[in-house]
């Protein structure tokens, strides 16, 4: 009678093991084996962490096996069991590997497949084609989406977390929950005491630098003692926390007429304003994003201000950016004047710290959650959706979307709702917020998304000529490093861009994105189908580098840029400045956010800012999706490239002051989970 070795993995998460009684059914092409029970005497199978195996014998030769099926009966009380994986050791030694990363629930059977990675094309077999189509239909009643805000992208149908699959969910709730992390992070920070302490201003700078100086970290204590110098600003504009609205300025809009007399004494070639212009020497930033956004109004007692700022920058002889002229809002007049480094102190501050304020509403709405968070969810929803567990593209992208979904719906629930912790701190809360998102997405296309691209399209992409923009150059190893590895992937599995063509999975995945994840926006630029192996590399790319690369460039360098809370003010308390030459340092103070929200945004940014436990750093691949030789031989080529990307950042970092080490890839998560 034929004998079959079983090897079953069980996960190391909280939880994972359970008392429950497991059965095990071999389907293979000639029949179904028995029910066996997978139990030893005297000994607690599935444990936490467990390897456990079992021989089983039957009765009657079943052919060569096609599916494995694991069934969960109740023993005392409710006990899901999480099963990494199981391996099928055959009566003639073969090794069959079954992926599974699935949690199993009570009375429910799960019917796993052999792991090599298949297309739909592929599968001959009508026990195949089955489960496959069956899988799926199972999959679209459990992820469904659903508009939680109109125009916005669509994302998962879920009020809450726990509303979510188990499968997607986080292993601890706790760990998310972003009203305990915030008052987790007050008593970290020492500031609990000042958290209610709403309308009260700060007395000065050296106030907010009491309650900042126990939490300091390198990059945070630098900002502290050099935010007020134009090279810092600058700086920021590269390597900050959103080093994406930069662009070179060819020809100044209309509506910031800055003259050549006006800017004359920060400029140091002896050419005009214009030549400078042509050299490729002057850079804009424009917030007219922020136009007309509503600010936040949900405290009666404290008015709260926005700008939609345009700020003119300057390369000097020493290659760094600084600062020429600011004008605070969109449309030019006698009050709405353009600062410049020449005006009184006072007046140059407040000017550059409302530009920083608008760049942190730009950053925490568009950069950070539109352009991370949302679509990365868009691109999870569609793969499982229309992708099953045996496709190489589900396999490839799975790692990349873990959490996603369940951070985005944990921020929907607590941060980003009516209500919600946003309103706290931020001049764009109680509904700004909102209508930011809704702007950006009609500026929001597939080109702006691939770093290459997004880098052209600025005018940033001459490296000799803007040096020191660290994020475009660690940005573009990465991004070349995910081609490569997302190439090589595809080599294996699709012979030709007819089997691209063909494979009706893949069609459906990147629809299902286009429909109703970016919501049938033609203006987008994103594709509906897919005809090449080459679009399939820089599609798939896209999406790896922004739940990856991208998400860990703007979000980990939140507490080190934004913890000063003068160089990143989330709301400013007296509007813009409509003359120059009458702003004192009180006035400043005034307009700063108060102690209660200025406690609040240190809590959020801190929060933010942090790695998640156990974290899963770019090419960490633990869940063995792929069982073949062949990837693991790609997977390893695609470690060794990022180790050598690492290995540089942290050479050219050697005794640097401002180090800039957000996309070293063992410093990127694989996934958006925070």
């Amino acid at each position: 009678m034929p004998s079959y070795t079983l090897t079953v993995t069980t996960g190391s998460q909280w939880f994972a093991g359970t008392d429950d009684y497991i059965y095990l059914t071999l389907i293979g092409s000639k029949g179904s084996s028995e029910k066996n029970l997978l139990d030893k005497p005297f000994y607690n199978d599935f444990e936490r962490g467990a390897i456990d195996s079992y021989d089983i014998t039957i009765s009657e030769d079943i052919g060569d096996i096609q599916l494995i099926k694991i069934e969960k009966y109740k023993y005392w009380y409710k006990d899901d069991w999480y099963c990494r994986h199981i391996t099928v050791k055959t009566p003639i030694g073969d090794y069959l590997e079954f992926p599974c990363y699935r949690w199993i629930n009570n009375d429910k059977e799960i019917i796993l497949r052999e792991g090599t990675a298949k297309l739909a094309t592929q599968d001959v077999t009508q026990i195949h084609k089955q489960h496959r189509r069956k899988e799926l239909e199972d999959r679209q009643k459990l992820y469904r989406w659903k508009e939680w805000h109109p125009g916005f992208p669509l994302s998962i149908d879920a009020h809450c977390h726990s509303d979510l699959p188990h499968d997607i969910q986080f292993d601890s709730e706790k760990g998310v929950d972003f009203i305990l992390n915030y008052t987790k992070a007050m008593e970290n920070l020492f500031v609990n005491s000042f958290m209610h302490m709403f309308q009260s201003s700060w007395s000065d700078f050296a106030d907010f630098e009491r309650i900042f100086v126990r939490i300091s970290n390198t990059i945070s204590e630098y900002v502290m003692q050099h935010w007020q110098e134009d090279f810092m600003f600058g700086y920021q504009f590269l390597n900050g926390c959103n080093p994406v609205l930069i662009k070179q300025c060819k020809k100044l809009p209309e509506n910031f007429p800055v003259t050549h007399e006006m800017v004359e004494c920060s400029l140091e070639r002896k050419m005009t304003l214009e030549q400078e212009m042509e050299q490729g020497n002057i850079f804009i930033v424009d917030f007219q994003l922020l136009d007309g956004i509503s600010a936040n109004k949900t405290d009666p007692c404290t008015m709260q201000y926005i700008a939609a700022p345009l700020c003119l920058l300057y390369k000097n002889l020493q290659n760094k950016i600084l600062p020429i002229a600011i004008q605070l809002n969109q449309i030019p007049g006698p009050e709405n004047p353009i600062f410049l480094p020449s005006d009184a102190k006072h007046d140059w501050l407040l000017a550059k710290i409302w530009v920083r304020s608008s760049d942190f509403h730009i950053h925490q709405t568009v950069t950070h959650l539109l352009r991370t968070h949302l679509l990365t969810e868009v691109f999870a929803i569609a793969m499982f959706r229309q992708l099953p567990a045996v496709h190489p593209i589900f396999k490839l992208l799975v790692p990349h979307v873990k959490f996603t979904i369940a951070i985005n719906t944990k921020a929907r629930e607590q941060l980003i709702c009516e209500c919600g912790l946003f309103d706290k701190a931020n001049a764009t809360g109680g509904g700004g917020h909102v209508e930011l998102v809704l702007r950006a997405m009609k500026e929001f296309t597939y080109e702006s998304l691939c770093l290459p691209q997004a880098i052209k399209l600025r005018d940033m992409d001459d490296t000799k000529g803007i040096p020191n923009y660290f994020y475009r150059d660690d940005g573009m190893k990465v991004w070349e490093a995910i081609l490569t590895f997302v190439g090589d992937v595809m080599d294996i599995y699709y012979e030709s861009d007819e089997m691209i063509c063909q494979d009706s999975e893949l069609q459906a995945f990147v629809k299902d994105v286009f429909v109703f994840g970016l919501r049938d926006n033609e203006a987008s630029g994103f594709p509906k189908t897919i005809k090449t192996k080459k679009e399939l590399v820089e599609y798939l790319t896209l999406a790896i580098f922004t739940a990856s690369a991208q998400h860990a460039a703007v979000n980990f360098g939140q507490y080190d840029w934004c913890s000063w809370i003068p160089n990143a003010p989330p709301t400013m308390r007296c509007p813009p400045p409509t003359e120059k030459g009458v702003i004192t340092i009180q006035d400043i103070i005034e307009s700063l956010p108060d102690r209660g929200r200025s406690c609040w945004h240190l809590g959020a940014v801190w929060a933010l800012s942090q790695f998640q436990d156990n974290e899963l750093f770019l090419g960490m691949y633990p869940d063995e999706h792929f069982v073949e030789k062949s990837m693991k031989q790609v997977m390893a080529k695609f470690r060794k490239n990022l180790e050598d990307i690492a290995s540089f950042i942290l050479d050219r970092d050697k005794n640097k002051k401002l180090p800039y080490y957000y996309l070293s890839p063992d410093r990127i998560p694989n996934s958006v989970a925070v």
